[in-house]
């Protein structure tokens, strides 16, 4: 028999301190970040709310995507801008948990969409200064403050989740769960004293949730007893190709498994049956508006995060190109009715450098201008190896440039596969702690100015949906 005394399974812990931070300080807002004392404030009756998130979207992969997304159109690129740099409001946001300088999903999640900041790891629960602690407010005592979705659901509103990640994984699981430890995606996670405790899975927990459509992948996480009995329950859905998603009826609660585990990165979705993230997006909005209650939806393009932490440059950026359609298809769907609200939970130590001339390959080797005759060098410029080097990188990661590296060529570093290059060897590469960009565009629009606390994303969405803004 498990206990409680004996380490948790997979749980993320940095409390060596005995570091616990009250939700009080945790959740104070600045003034100079309010309207409330601004005369004639613009109007905040927002009927909709869509929050979309990109997984590890830092500003330097917002910048590289910008240019990545317009060479892709035969522009120079760095001229480019993306769907929802055209917003009208911008804010910086902070990114720390409770507990940790460089966050993870998880924490932050709970920040963006419940109010709060907590321990790294930890979906919407309450920051402690131990795992039991958290066990004990959290599971035993089921006194966790209320999941966005059971804010909307209280507002009477509708609730969808879409995600590109497993649909139990941090960030679509902070919509609508909570959990101690972020790896409780499964039953099989859930030791016989966490269960005992009354702990349960992710995946348990939404299918017994209120949010109406939940599209993604991560069916390996659901017990086959449990799902089957969920979708053979009056007005539930449950399907898991493009084709279904289309035929799918508006009424019904509906949940969309694509794969398995994460589904396809874009660049390799040709040939699946898995719906594209504006696919996702399109048909989310379109099912949610056919209800009439007005609805709160979470987008999160959860793959940007996983090519980053293979240092594959490619992969990450036309994950955020993929992002920036779904957003335009929003944008094009939806009207003055809906706060439009585009972020990022953290940042990867992804870079840009070495001065390329403009409109440089952004995936290529730097090459840059001649100064005294203004016009391109006839060779790639050399690093103090005397091997060239790539305009992106990464501070560390799996793929570290050594002495004995191979010098390369533009075939190479250009190609999809291509892991960038690494300056400190880990077996993955990390976080950053940098604060993100936050894009905002429709009614409420205003309230996001300035340098932001992470929670202050959840409890104006909250306030916004309930009338008090």
């Amino acid at each position: 028999m498990s206990t409680l005394s004996a380490p948790l399974k997979g749980l993320l812990l940095l409390s060596a301190m005995g570091l616990a931070i009250s939700q009080t300080a945790c959740t104070t807002k600045d003034s100079q970040n309010t309207l409330s004392s601004v005369e004639s404030a613009p109007d905040s009756s927002a009927k909709n709310v869509i929050l979309f998130v990109g997984d590890g979207m830092g500003i330097s992969t917002i910048t590289a995507a910008r240019i990545f997304d317009g060479q892709s159109q035969g522009k120079l690129g760095e001229e480019h801008q993306l769907s929802f740099e055209e917003f009208d409001h911008l804010a910086l946001i902070k990114t720390y948990n409770t507990n940790a300088q460089v966050p993870d999903s998880a924490g932050t999640a709970t920040a963006m969409m419940s109010g709060y900041k907590t321990n790294i790891g930890a979906v919407n629960v309450l920051p402690k200064s131990t795992p039991q602690e958290m066990v004990q407010v959290s599971c035993r005592e089921k006194s966790d403050p209320a999941t966005l979705t059971q804010k909307a659901k209280a507002q009477g509103l509708s609730v969808g989740v879409v995600s590109t990640a497993r649909l139990t994984h941090a960030t679509p699981a902070a919509m609508y769960s909570h959990s101690v430890s972020r790896d409780w995606e499964s039953d099989r996670d859930i030791s016989e004293g966490l269960a005992a405790a009354g702990c349960e899975s992710i995946s348990s927990q939404l299918l017994k949730s209120d949010v109406d459509i939940a599209l993604g992948g991560g069916s390996k996480e659901f017990d086959a007893d449990k799902l089957e009995a969920w979708a053979n329950e009056a007005s539930h859905d449950y399907i898991t190709t493009s084709a279904e998603m289309t035929d799918a009826v508006s009424s019904n609660k509906l949940i969309g498994l694509f794969n398995r585990s994460h589904m396809s990165f874009e660049a390799d979705r040709a040939g699946t049956q898995e719906p594209s993230l504006a696919d996702m997006t399109a048909f989310a909005i379109d099912n949610l508006e056919k209800r009439g209650t007005g609805y709160v939806l979470m987008v999160e393009s959860g793959r940007i995060d996983h090519a980053h932490h293979g240092t594959n440059a490619y992969r990450a950026l036309s994950e955020t190109q993929q992002l920036s359609e779904a957003v335009k298809v929003a944008k094009a769907k939806t009207g003055d009715d809906t706060l439009l609200l585009v972020t990022a939970d953290h940042s990867h130590v992804f870079t840009m450098a070495g001065y390329p001339m403009r409109g440089n390959p952004i995936l290529g080797l730097v090459k840059s201008l001649d100064r005294e005759t203004a016009q391109p060098k006839a060779e790639y410029e050399l690093a103090e190896d005397g091997k060239p080097y790539t305009t992106l990188g990464y501070q560390n990661g799996p793929n570290q440039r050594t002495a004995d590296s191979d010098a390369l060529t533009d075939n190479i570093v250009q190609a999809p596969d291509f892991r960038q290059q690494t300056g400190v060897p880990k077996g993955s590469e990390t976080h950053a702690g940098e604060d993100v960009a936050l894009y905002a565009n429709g009614p409420g629009a205003h309230h996001f100015r300035g340098v932001m606390e992470q929670n202050e994303i959840g409890e104006i969405i909250a306030d916004i949906i309930s009338g008090e803004k």
